[in-house]
């Protein structure tokens, strides 16, 4: 009896450190976008005020403003999202198309260098963004694609291929070849036998590496602060430093341009959860 008792305490216990580190680790993961969101409803002067002030006000100065005429504190928003949209889900697209081919060549055809071909891609992933943009805008400026869509998308899909094919390749093995086997005998050519056995199977996969994908062009700025230059090419992350001057920085004005920036993020990524979920498990599960 005090041996159940025992078990059941020592149980809850547990199950009380478990949700309580849960919670821990949630609050340190959610406490910087709250502030981004918070701050970006807040008063300047409530922002930057010391003590903190603990009971805040609501205002939307920040979103009027950053809408607002370039003399009054405005910056070219719509610009900058049409620019991000552009680049964003064309080095996707282009990426997906391009890794999800490598990593089925990887997963299922065997080739002299296979294994060190596929080092050296993830070596090459492996290496910042910031430390590629020095050598790319050299690059990029003797080609004259410096400050385009093209350049950034270009170093984009060169950026996102890599780990495309990196996770793909494990979908790809995750799938018995017995499959596509049997698809060819029963009539279908090597390109039916994948499209209407093997990719329905793995289209988790591909959606999880393309979700990953556009998050990583839509939010990189490295790369987009060495390679663009105007209004015309700019992205949303590089826009955030309209908000810093020389002695000074919108806080609020920053925060409010972040906040436009999570939300596309947030709707694809609920639009899409299924699949990312079912794409992050589907190893486990086969496995």
């Amino acid at each position: 009896m005090d041996r159940n008792l025992s078990h059941r305490n020592r149980k809850r216990i547990l199950k009380a450190l478990h949700f309580t580190a849960l919670f821990l680790t949630m609050a340190i993961i959610c406490i910087p976008g709250l502030w981004i969101v918070l701050n970006s409803f807040r008063p300047t002067v409530e922002i930057m005020a010391k003590p903190p002030v603990w009971t805040p006000s609501f205002t939307l100065e920040h979103y009027r403003a950053m809408f607002g005429g370039a003399g009054e504190g405005g910056v070219p928003v719509f610009s900058y999202f049409r620019n991000s949209l552009i680049v964003s889900v064309t080095s996707t697209l282009i990426a997906i198309l391009i890794g999800m081919s490598g990593g089925y060549a990887f997963a299922r055809y065997r080739f002299r260098g296979k294994s060190g071909y596929f080092v050296g891609l993830m070596l090459f992933r492996a290496v910042p963004g910031v430390a590629l943009s020095l050598p790319l805008f050299i690059v990029f400026a003797r080609m004259g694609i410096i400050d385009t869509h093209f350049g950034l998308i270009l170093a984009y899909v060169a950026m996102n291929v890599p780990f495309t094919i990196w996770l793909t390749d494990g979908f790809f093995r995750q799938i018995p070849k017995e499959l596509h086997e049997a698809a060819e005998i029963d009539g279908c050519t090597r390109w039916q036998a994948f499209w209407r056995v093997e990719f329905p199977v793995a289209k988790s996969g591909v959606a999880s590496a393309a979700i990953f994908a556009f998050l990583t062009s839509w939010n990189e700025f490295a790369l987009a602060s060495q390679l663009t230059r105007s209004v015309g090419s700019k992205t949303m992350p590089v826009g955030l430093l309209d908000f810093t001057a020389e002695f000074t920085i919108n806080w609020g004005g920053m925060c409010a341009l972040a906040v436009l920036m999570i939300v596309p993020a947030l709707i694809l990524t609920f639009l899409v959860q299924k699949h990312l979920i079912a794409g992050l498990t589907f190893g486990g599960v086969k496995g």
